[in-house]
């Protein structure tokens, strides 16, 4: 199935409105593509100043590491922050610590006689930024947008276009113009992303879990508060910052679906993610040149594009399955490369590549942000975030040795293999490839169809106590006329008067 008419086919609701109906979506999407713009051109010109102040090639290693180490520190609890506080909070803040931070690095530039200490600390503190603005990135798409896979679909394209876009805009920046004025230009697409992001500080309310009572209370499909995960949300405003954090990695580790995917997707950037982009870039250089090279680079980035639009129109029953699939024609990346093949395959690889990483995205992000509750989705999102990007730097540290040792198109070949046996062994889990697509968002643990069904009868057990006698409630629904005249309160025959009246009527 591709498009909407699958929803109508089984004769269920309408298909959700697009997201640019919701000016709120508009808003996000203007504030999360300037902020992506903004983060493309950093590295580069973060990458031109340490050059440029004669620090070589390991103050650059340095800086970026500074601005690395504390995303993979304190991403865990930007995603508690972003539950406790709303991710507009946390976002907006993170985004107002980078404009000064630019502000700050543009200034000191612009003085002359920078020192690397200087740089690595407003690195530090702008990757300390960025760890409390991603998490909340997943928890607020489904507050701004009915359709969440549109929604994300074109954040993968403007995501696409901003990768494109940024690097050259900063290259452009400092070549033709200042490279301290290419600080100030980053901290002004700070500076909207948080604009845009300010009208939206009522998504709390909006985004708040509905049913969810004071603490002891029940939610409105009857079953009894006490945890996330028996149903409802959680008066959590008491707990200690560890308790939220246990609560988001139980909510992660009790979908098989989910923590199997990051699990395998871990050793995926070890092996794939890591070595493919600094020996595959020196491959293709050698091989086709630095113009040629571009070429290739700009031609993934205009699959990923292709990707994302992709991604708003099909629509698969099974969105991990064919996300999986998709991501098969990755492995080709790491290939072309390692084989040597000629400029022309070795472009149409990379755009089949970017594509299928893209709708991968597409599709992953979707399943996470409609199967999780609201309540907790940015905690879940900041395990799925850790444990996504905590090997990739030790897979690109280790790519350089490996490749003295074995030979770069070794090392890459052994890549491409080890994806397909990491993306075949993600469809033979049976979580994953059963985890269906689901319309709206999940804002009922309890209900949620991507946990184990083993959870269902300890809920169900939970609220039994609670519940009235069978007897007395079939009493209660036989009308006062014949309850007079029933001898007795034998639920059977309370049930057959039930029946004859019934007929009568």
């Amino acid at each position: 199935m591709t498009t909407d008419d699958t929803v109508a086919a089984r004769g269920t609701a309408a298909p959700p409105a697009s997201p640019w109906r919701s000016s709120r979506f508009r808003l996000f999407f203007t504030a999360r593509s300037a902020s992506l713009l903004a983060d493309g051109m950093l590295m580069v010109s973060v990458t031109t100043s340490v050059l440029g102040a004669g620090f070589g090639a390991t103050g650059v290693g340095y800086a970026l590491a500074a601005w690395m180490a504390p995303i993979v520190v304190l991403i865990l609890f930007g995603g508690v922050l972003a539950d406790r506080f709303t991710p507009q909070v946390m976002m907006v803040g993170a985004d107002a610590v980078r404009v000064v931070t630019m502000l700050v690095m543009a200034a000191l530039f612009a003085g002359g006689g920078v020192r690397l200490w200087q740089i690595m600390a407003l690195m530090g503190v702008s990757g300390a930024a960025t760890a409390m603005f991603q998490p909340g990135l997943a928890s607020i798409v489904p507050r701004v947008a009915e359709d969440i896979q549109r929604a994300n679909a074109l954040l993968r394209v403007s995501e696409s276009m901003a990768t494109l876009i940024g690097p050259g805009l900063a290259g452009f920046l400092v070549a033709y113009w200042d490279l301290a004025g290419s600080f100030v230009v980053i901290a002004a697409a700070y500076a909207v992303s948080a604009g845009g992001l300010l009208p939206l500080r009522r998504l709390a309310a909006a985004g708040a879990v509905e049913g969810a009572p004071d603490k002891g209370g029940t939610t409105d499909g009857g079953t009894t508060e006490g945890s996330a995960d028996k149903g409802g949300a959680v008066d959590e405003s008491d707990d200690p910052m560890w308790r939220r954090l246990a609560t988001g990695w139980h909510e992660f580790r009790s979908r098989t679906w989910l923590w199997g995917v990051i699990s395998l997707w871990a050793v995926y950037g070890l092996f794939v993610f890591g070595p493919s982009l600094p020996l595959g870039a020196a491959l293709l250089t050698e091989q086709h040149g630095a113009t040629g090279y571009g070429w290739i680079a700009s031609a993934d980035g205009l699959g990923t594009i292709i990707g994302g639009l992709l991604g708003m129109r099909v629509r698969p029953r099974r969105p991990l399955v064919a996300g999986v699939c998709a991501m098969f024609f990755f492995a080709l990346n790491p290939l072309a490369p390692a084989l040597g093949w000629n400029f022309a395959l070795t472009a149409a690889t990379g755009m089949v590549a970017g594509c299928g990483f893209a709708f991968w995205g597409v599709m992953w992000a979707t399943s996470v942000q409609s199967h999780i509750p609201l309540a907790v989705l940015s905690r879940v999102s900041a395990y799925d975030i850790a444990g996504s990007i905590m090997v990739i730097p030790l897979g690109r540290a280790l790519a350089g040795p490996a490749a003295e040792s074995f030979g770069a198109d070794r090392v890459l070949l052994f890549s491409s293999a080890v994806s397909f046996v990491l993306l075949a062994a993600m469809l033979c889990v049976p979580a994953i490839r059963g985890l269906a697509r689901l319309d709206r968002p999940t804002r009922d643990a309890a209900r949620d169809p991507g946990r184990p069904p083993a959870q269902e009868p300890e809920r169900v057990r939970e609220t039994e106590p609670a519940q009235e006698p069978e007897p007395a409630r079939e009493k209660e629904r036989v009308p006062e006329a014949e309850r007079v005249q029933e001898p007795g309160p034998e639920p059977k025959r309370v049930a057959g008067q039930e029946a004859s009246a019934a007929a009568e009527a």
